[in-house]
């Protein structure tokens, strides 16, 4: 009986995965790469090295190129806040009571949080060794995005001192929320939204009932404006890449290749951890685990969305990983909305990569707050298109980089986006079978 329950309770998800399988077919992941390179050839085209367009016009050119790529960026910064807020909350009530989230939550969210601080760190130390920022021009970029660096230095940020570190990190506690929401402060915004799960998970469940519709609701508005920004990403890759490319030429490129290998080789490092921890833990052979969950990092490579991927990501942990019902149903969505450790070595990465170029002396108190801020941001990060390189232009003010130094990144972080969310939605599986183990040992 229990057997046709669970397949009659299955069987939504596996349609649902079913149609996400015909995704894969869309090739969003090669109209990405075509725009990347196209991009990078239309720069070069325009660019003073050709000389076969004058550098007025050339700017002029570029700056309606990139038209798409700031229309993106402004979109998914308009919904980012109640996207946040719903996400986490809505993650965290997923369990059925108080006493469920203190037993598997407590053991999941050990798992991401020290899986996320364990990517971070390695970002750090990747970035250090490599020191991807010393390739760019500084004083070009600069000069080229002098305008909008004024913008963002008219009011400093303060200095940083160790013995300010314990000041900073007691005003992450938002006193006025909804200022926290407007000033765009992510990682207040995240707090309170933490706490406020867990004080509507401590609720009966009829309390509980009129506040998770709502953010329910306000969940499926804002993925709505995800999916319209989600049209003109391959417009938005190809207009950035081709502005930057034409603005800085060869050099900036080389540098820019140099970076996006930084993050690149960290997350392999980080997909090694993950398969070091499934390969101890569960004691199976790790090529079979990574042939049972291609599809689910197929499918996440080409959307950049571990929400997107997430009923997938459910039905390859319980049909093809044998993880139980109760456990994939709770980690994998609670995992989709906090277990961001691919983003959050990116966004050390990026921190110390723009520290560089700017010639931002980042010293051990800056440091530290850039690991607590990226693991914090981290678990703020839905699993969406986008929202990494929207925090992180939040988290580069706190220790003093100009924010504007994103549009040297952003042409890039596509593909970025795509390795790192193949990175989290394996982090998810791992969880999941990892955490599944006690259950496991007891029903046997």
């Amino acid at each position: 009986m229990s057997e046709t329950i669970s397949g009659a309770t299955l069987s939504p998800v596996h349609r649902l995965a079913g149609r996400l399988k015909d995704l894969l077919r869309s090739h969003l992941w090669a109209k990405v790469m075509l725009a990347m390179f196209l991009g990078i050839a239309t720069g070069l085209l325009l660019g003073p090295n050709a000389g076969l367009v004058a550098p007025d016009l050339a700017a002029l050119i570029t700056n309606w190129l990139a038209l798409p790529g700031y229309v993106f960026l402004a979109l998914i910064q308009m919904i980012v806040i109640p996207l946040v807020v719903a996400s986490i909350i809505l993650g965290m009530a997923s369990s059925d009571s108080m006493a469920s989230l203190r037993s598997v939550g407590l053991r999941a969210g050990a798992f991401f949080i020290i899986t996320t601080l364990a990517a971070v760190l390695i970002g750090m130390v990747v970035a250090l060794i490599v020191q991807p920022g010393l390739y760019i021009d500084a004083a070009s970029l600069q000069s080229d995005l002098g305008m909008v660096l004024q913008e963002s230095e008219a009011v400093p940020p303060p200095g940083l001192a160790f013995q300010d570190l314990p000041a900073r990190l007691t005003e992450m506690i938002p006193s006025n929320p909804l200022r926290s929401g407007l000033e765009q402060n992510m990682m207040q915004v995240v707090i309170f939204a933490i706490l406020v799960g867990v004080a509507v998970v401590s609720l009966p469940r009829q309390h509980q009932k009129p506040l998770l519709e709502l953010l329910a609701s306000v969940q499926e508005v804002t993925m709505v404006v995800v999916r319209w920004a989600m049209l003109i990403v391959p417009f938005a890759v190809f207009g950035l890449l081709a502005q930057i490319t034409t603005r800085l030429g060869l050099d900036a490129l080389f540098g820019m290749g140099l970076y996006v290998l930084t993050v690149v080789v960290g997350l392999l490092l980080v997909l090694l951890l993950y398969l070091i921890i499934y390969r101890f833990s569960v004691r199976k052979p790790v090529g079979a685990f990574l042939a049972n969950i291609r599809d689910a990092q197929l499918l996440a490579f080409s959307t950049s969305s571990s929400a997107a991927v997430m009923p997938l990501t459910m039905q390859t942990a319980e049909a093809r990983l044998g993880v139980s019902i109760a456990i994939a149903r709770f980690v994998i969505p609670l995992g989709t909305t906090i277990n961001m450790a691919g983003t959050a070595l990116y966004q050390m990465v990026a921190t110390l990569f723009l520290a560089q170029v700017f010639g931002v002396e980042v010293g051990l108190a800056a440091l530290l707050l850039i690991v607590f801020l990226a693991v914090g941001a981290s678990i703020g990060s839905p699993g969406t298109p986008g929202i990494g390189i929207v925090i992180l232009s939040m988290l580069l003010g706190s220790v003093g980089i100009p924010a504007a130094g994103i549009a040297l990144i952003i042409g890039v972080d596509r593909i970025l986006d795509m390795c790192r969310t193949t990175v989290n939605v394996t982090g998810d599986l791992v969880a999941a079978t990892v955490l599944d183990r006690p259950s496991s040992s007891q029903e046997h």
